[in-house]
């Protein structure tokens, strides 16, 4: 059994009612749903939230909201792991047992299905925890520099200085979008972030966070582009 499960909860302090404000069109948290089932990966779509607007846009969609999450799980210092295994102990304890589950950001407008359908793929061929979306980062990072409390400048890794860009390690960020687990690796809380984890990698002009006004409007900008060329091709 294959199970999404959306954490929304209602809380969202820096773009307040983020997972349900509209979002080019549509409330936000409705791009990830629609993803989720146009992927044809899972049993069940459940959203984890505590609030009752999120719940009833998410219903409305097509998702399901079977339990409230408790409030022990809604404040802003829970992580995801502990709501993503909560949800599976709920669906086990209801006799419905996952084997495979993908957390799937709300606010992931960027995703595709045909990325998720990898993610599993991944997952079931590679025999790892965990299957997460990850995009490359757009400069070398060991040429990143800090600025001192004076305000100059020092290379963090000062031993790259005269080293091509083309013969430095290329490396990636986490694309936030979703993370696919083994059940048991959710519930055991095993690190998203390990050599049990294989990456599936996102173009940058897909990635997009999105937690703050500036954030928000970026990302809008981009996916009126993106949605643009899509409809004139």
């Amino acid at each position: 059994m294959r199970l999404a499960v959306i954490p929304a909860r209602g809380g969202s302090k820096r773009i307040p009612r983020k997972n349900v404000r509209e979002f080019c069109g549509r409330p936000m948290i409705t791009w990830s749903i629609e993803a989720a089932r146009q992927s044809g990966c899972f049993d069940k779509i459940v959203v984890s939230t505590d609030d009752d607007e999120i719940a009833a846009v998410s219903v409305a969609k097509g998702a399901e909201v079977p339990f409230r999450r408790p409030a022990n799980l809604s404040d802003d210092y829970t992580a995801t792991s502990p709501v993503v295994a909560h949800a599976i102990q709920w669906c086990s304890d209801a006799g419905i047992t996952p084997e495979y589950v993908c957390c799937l950001y709300a606010t992931a407008p960027f995703v595709e299905p045909v990325d998720i359908v990898e993610g599993l793929r991944q997952l079931e061929g590679r025999d790892a925890d965990f299957a997460f979306s990850v995009t490359r980062y757009p400069f070398p990072i060991q040429r990143a520099v800090r600025i001192t409390g004076s305000g100059r400048v020092s290379m963090f890794q000062p031993e790259h200085l005269l080293t091509r860009s083309q013969d430095l390690e290329e490396a990636y960020h986490d694309a936030g979008q979703f993370y696919w687990g083994t059940a048991a690796a959710w519930l055991e809380n095993r690190p998203v972030f390990s050599p049990n984890s294989s990456a599936v990698i996102l173009p940058r002009h897909r990635v997009q966070d999105i937690d703050t006004p500036e954030d928000w409007q970026r990302a809008e900008l981009m996916f009126s582009v993106i949605r643009g060329i899509r409809e004139r091709s």
